[in-house]
């Protein structure tokens, strides 16, 4: 039957809908956007939270003694142990609240991913980002002892990541249902979200506020951005493009087929209905019948890359960078804006430029032994910035001391990074089947958390052997 043959074909082809004005590209943008950005605004605020506990501190103990003002030689001395106690240790405390809640959260999504329906995943975890800032900009106007804020503060990190796993790992699954490029606009959105925080910065050393106003100033755009995240991620299902390769999951070649057939008699919206009873019906048993494991041995090589990536990433930056010194600033004021603008300014920019670049061009494939070899190949940048201008230093001698060094490797570093993550992030969802590809992008996103943590824990070896 040729001419039913050549019809069903014609009809597979009109039947796939366009983004139009790239709505869907830009409402994953903005989602990716949404996912980092909030916390991104809350560690450019540590400065903050560090100064905060010192003063908490000082005036707990003013309340404490308020008889000793006679003996004012008695107060620095009990100062000053109080003031380390917290506030030299946040840091370390942060990262470690941080990563753990955000790799066993990802592990978990990974896990009861196709339990929990999509949406109450998303939209659940928006609404809780959301209420945290809430009560961190509330926070900022309420005085607190030292040990309470910091206790507040933790828990609020743990939230904070917690749900951000679950958002993240959820969104990655639901771009996977989607083209390849699709992925690639949570990437570049991630990366913009890095480079917002840094200008932040910038501005508010520029403009000399306060650090309290430039905190809650983070806190209440980190607001904003979640509601238009939320906004944006209620209003994608209405289009066609995107629910289209919604239904695509849940039903097999033949029953496309058997659609497009019945649509060519003029039965669609029969079709339509008994296409809805069935996915109901059936998408549970789908789900299932895909194990982890199986879809994990397709997508290693890719899985493993994105976590060697981010590996050498954190466990250099900031770490590491951080603690490079200009050596041509003297008393000019490039001292005080150099680490923001060579270090975190630079990183993101370029970031952002090797994730966006993949929305252009996706070299090398997602089979071609290049990208494990180049992903492998970043671990020329370890020496090389450990061998940067870092101080203090106690091992290595200073081989690249002048600034344009630094800014040259941190470029390409940073560029490596965004570029390289956001191929394997886009291909490992289609190195298996439709029905497989959000459990595929969970797991991505898992190893891509992972990385994270091991990067953590490796930056105090990389920076001990500086």
């Amino acid at each position: 039957q040729p001419g039913k043959t050549k019809n069903t074909i014609t009809m597979t082809t009109n039947h796939q809908p366009q983004d139009r004005y790239k709505a869907v590209w830009l409402i994953f943008f903005m989602l990716g956007l949404g996912t980092l950005l909030p916390w991104n605004f809350f560690m450019t605020a540590t400065q903050y939270f560090t100064n905060r506990l010192d003063k908490s501190e000082n005036m707990s103990l003013v309340t404490a003694r308020p008889s000793q003002d006679i003996q004012p030689s008695a107060a620095p001395a009990a100062h000053v142990p109080a003031r380390n106690s917290l506030s030299a240790i946040f840091n370390n405390v942060m990262t470690l609240c941080a990563m753990l809640p955000l790799l066993l959260f990802t592990c978990l999504n990974s896990f009861l991913h196709q339990r929990i329906p999509q949406s109450i995943r998303i939209l659940g975890s928006l609404v809780a980002i959301f209420l945290v800032f809430l009560i961190t900009a509330i926070l900022v106007k309420v005085q607190l002892d030292a040990l309470p804020f910091f206790v507040i503060t933790m828990i609020k990190i743990m939230l904070i990541n917690s749900f951000g796993a679950i958002l993240q790992g959820s969104l990655f699954g639901l771009a996977g249902l989607l083209p390849a490029s699709y992925t690639a606009p949570i990437m570049s959105g991630q990366g913009l979200a890095g480079l917002f925080s840094s200008v932040a910065m910038i501005c508010a050393i520029a403009s000399g506020s306060e650090l309290s106003e430039s905190a809650f100033g983070y806190f209440i755009t980190a607001c904003v951005v979640i509601i238009l995240t939320i906004i944006c991620y209620l209003g994608l299902p209405r289009l066609e493009f995107y629910h289209y390769y919604q239904q695509l999951k849940l039903e097999g070649p033949g029953e496309r087929e058997m659609k497009l057939d019945l649509i060519t008699q003029g039965e669609e919206p029969r079709a339509g209905k008994e296409e809805s009873r069935v996915s109901a019906s059936n998408s549970e048993p789908i789900n299932k019948s895909h194990p982890i494991r199986a879809i994990l041995k397709n997508i290693s090589v890719l899985a493993f890359s994105v976590c060697f990536i981010f590996t050498i990433t954190i466990g250099m930056f900031p770490a590491v960078t951080v603690d490079v010194k200009s050596s041509i600033a003297g008393t000019s004021d490039w001292g005080y804006y150099f680490i923001p603008v060579s270090c975190f300014l630079t990183f993101n920019i370029f970031d952002w430029l090797g994730r966006s670049l993949t929305a252009i061009v996706m070299w090398p494939g997602k089979d071609s032994r290049w990208l494990p070899g180049l992903v492998l190949a970043r671990l020329v940048f370890v020496p090389l910035l450990m061998l940067c201008n870092v101080q203090p230093r106690q091992h290595l001698a200073v081989v690249f001391e002048h600034d344009a060094w630094f800014i040259i490797f941190m470029a390409a570093f940073a560029f490596s990074n965004g570029y390289l993550a956001s191929l394997c992030m886009c291909f490992g969802p289609k190195k298996v089947k439709p029905a497989e590809a959000e459990t595929a992008g969970t797991i991505m996103a898992f190893f891509l958390c992972l990385g994270l943590a091991l990067g953590a824990v490796f930056s105090f070896l990389f920076r001990t052997i500086v």
